[in-house]
């Protein structure tokens, strides 16, 4: 056996026990550990890590750990490009294509109607996710730690809040999603595109005063919704506008 000295940074601190949070932490573990197993076995999935230092220097997620090494672990940086050190993966986390688990429909809607293409089925079982992400290289987005620990999935996050506008507000400010919205252009309920259409191919589709009122509409050719610029769409746009104004500014 051998004994390792840990130290987990930000966010990294919430998935830890609480006499382990924001100190360093002498860890017994097997000669030939690897980090990620060293990792996540104190309770922080490998998808939240963006990079690792041991003994200050950048490694994977295969490094082997050492009698007395010291490992200090990071989550995703907002602020710094920390790209020409990363080691634990071939690209950042950004990449705004998600799946989400079960228990994130409202969110998988809410990513929909702001453009970013998301899977949703509350019948996925865990293996398909881990499946469907790696074939696909897209972000896990689940409340189940266990799920984020699978190591055929590279990119995933954490949602911790707990309602769908908040979960929203979370990931954009995670990832940094506010330059890439692209409103209204995917159907919320089926995540196919969705289309302009003129309001005589949709009389029959319609409520007739809704037909009298709106003058646009856009349609799905998959489950043919017909979605038009209501209440409804009027409070998501304002809501899309306020996550749009956290992008940062380009000139500075």
């Amino acid at each position: 056996m051998i004994t390792v000295t840990f130290r987990f940074y930000a966010e990294l601190n919430d998935f830890l026990a609480p006499d382990q949070r924001q100190r360093r932490v002498d860890r017994i573990c097997a000669v030939d550990a690897s980090v990620k197993h060293s990792i996540e076995a104190l309770g922080v999935p490998h998808t939240e890590v963006e990079l690792i230092l041991v003994n200050g220097e950048s490694v994977g997620f295969d490094r082997l750990l050492q009698d007395g090494d010291q490992v200090a672990v990071y989550p995703v940086f907002e602020a710094f490009d920390v790209r020409p050190v990363l080691r634990v993966r071939e690209t950042p986390l950004r990449r705004p294509r998600f799946i989400a688990d079960a228990h994130l429909g409202g969110l998988a809607h809410k990513l929909r109607m702001a453009g970013f293409d998301t899977l949703y089925d509350n019948g996925y079982p865990d293996e398909d996710i881990e499946a469907i992400a790696a074939r696909e290289h897209r972000i896990v987005l689940t409340r189940d730690r266990e799920l984020l620990k699978r190591r055929s999935i590279s990119h995933g996050c954490y949602v911790r809040a707990l309602r769908p506008e908040a979960q929203l507000r979370e990931l954009f400010l995670r990832l940094d999603l506010a330059g890439s919205v692209q409103p209204f252009t995917l159907c919320i309920e089926c995540n196919a595109p969705l289309r302009e259409v003129a309001r005589e191919e949709v009389a029959e589709r319609v409520p007739p005063g809704v037909l009298a009122q709106q003058e646009r509409f856009i349609t799905c050719d998959v489950c043919r919704r017909v979605f038009w610029e209501g209440s409804h769409w009027q409070r998501m746009r304002a809501l899309l506008d306020t996550l749009m104004a956290q992008a940062p500014d380009d000139a500075g």
